[in-house]
């Protein structure tokens, strides 16, 4: 977790977890805030330590440009964790979420949500584990929705619905922003996420042993231990995603919680904004090597790749590529929309373009783009579910853009102001 010393912004006045601590973090999308002063908690909330890029760059030791190769690099060279602990730094009691600041952050929610929790769970079959970013609704002081969806975690669960047992989990909030990261990067089912952890920490990264549980935990400032039920369901939502609209209430599984650690030295509760720039990124940013390496595969001189904060990291991508021949870019929308279905608009530029700034891209449409030849539209492909305009059956119109120059007319395209 961030320190003190490292909070851009500290909020002492009293403030209530319901409603009021959301509102205050919408009126600064990209500052790191500490609340100090919680009523009724003795726990501060801290929030926004992933909400910029250059946050996490600098958190995992790298420019903003090279994000997507640093994730690269460490998915693909994982260290295997040789660093453990046991729980002596925590004060250990019975699980009990009413002494947790959790927010109620908007006024239809279903209810308080913890929102940056990490699930860790191991795989019933294999005994892999795999820890997993899940917003979770509060029932009571010991029980939780989880919203889970077909990956990893789904799949733990499936095996254990077929074994007739409840799985056991452990859930850490408040932890270094840089193993929260590799949490959502979403490795294949055998790999463990903490061992990309560890990468992004040079093998330095030490995991907390929980004895109840036998799960092995990020070292984060509270830890709960528990079991996701594999009879017990309820309606989970209405909750916030990523598009700033609500998600659809579905029936979810209920965690029940046995224990609860919380860190004896100045624990702080953290707290992602849903739809906010932290919720985004986290879950955005990963996705963003899955496309690169997709169009790598068939287009070398492919130069990097963002899915936009206007997009919601989520819908709208620009890729930079270095065009070889003039077909080169819609190929690569192609690969774009195959490698990430939920990318609705994706939008190609040549080198010169800063692909981080909207108005360079922006540039690049209102200069390079002749609509009848550049602009490709796909009627009736399988979007995102949180699409608002996506039709019943999960359908949209997806759109790629080729911005890029001419080849053999690139004088035509050449911009005075970079190269004087």
């Amino acid at each position: 977790m961030n320190s003190e010393k490292d909070v851009v912004m500290k909020i002492d006045k009293e403030i209530s977890a319901k409603y009021e601590a959301g509102k205050i973090l919408r009126e600064h999308p990209k500052d790191t805030v500490l609340l100090s002063n919680i009523k009724g908690y003795d726990i501060p909330i801290v929030s926004g330590i992933c909400n910029t890029r250059e946050k996490i760059a600098q958190s995992i030791g790298c420019e903003v440009e090279n994000i997507t190769d640093k994730i690269i690099e460490a998915s693909e060279n994982p260290i295997k964790i040789s660093n453990f602990k046991n729980l002596d730094e925590y004060a250990s009691i019975k699980a009990d979420l009413s002494k947790l600041p959790i927010l109620t952050h908007y006024k239809n929610d279903g209810g308080a949500y913890i929102t940056a929790g990490v699930v860790i769970a191991k795989d019933p079959e294999t005994g892999v584990q795999n820890a997993s970013i899940h917003r979770m609704l509060v029932l009571n002081n010991n029980k939780l929705a989880i919203r889970i969806v077909p990956r990893n975690l789904f799949t733990y669960f499936k095996k254990a619905e077929k074994l007739g047992k409840d799985l056991n989990i452990a859930i850490a909030i408040g932890m270094d922003p840089a193993v929260l990261l590799a949490s959502t990067t979403g490795p294949s089912i055998d790999q463990d996420e903490m061992e990309i952890a560890n990468a992004f920490k040079d093998g330095d990264l030490s995991l907390v042993q929980c004895e109840e549980s036998n799960l092995n935990v990020p070292d984060a400032d509270i830890i709960l231990e528990g079991k996701i039920s594999i009879k017990d369901k309820v309606k989970e939502g209405p909750f916030v995603d990523l598009t700033d609209t609500y998600d659809v209430i579905r029936d979810q599984p209920v965690i029940t919680l046995s224990k609860m650690h919380i860190k004896k030295d100045n624990p702080m509760y953290h707290a992602i904004l849903p739809a906010g720039f932290e919720h985004k990124l986290l879950q955005g940013l990963p996705q963003e090597p899955r496309i690169f390496k997709a169009i790598k595969n068939m287009l070398p001189t492919v130069k990097n790749v963002v899915l936009t904060e206007g997009g919601c990291c989520w819908l709208h991508a620009v890729v930079s590529i270095k065009k070889q021949t003039q077909g080169d870019a819609k190929n690569v929308i192609m690969a774009a929309l195959s490698a990430h279905p939920s990318l609705k608009h994706v939008v190609i530029v040549d080198e010169d373009i800063n692909i981080f700034d909207p108005e360079d891209v922006e540039y690049a449409i209102a200069t390079r783009v002749k609509g009848d030849d550049d602009i490709i539209i796909i009627p009736k492909a399988r979007g995102s579910s949180l699409d608002p305009v996506a039709l019943p059956d999960g359908t949209t119109t997806k759109i790629g853009v080729d911005a890029t120059k001419i080849l053999g007319k690139e004088e035509k395209f050449e911009r005075v102001s970079l190269s004087e």
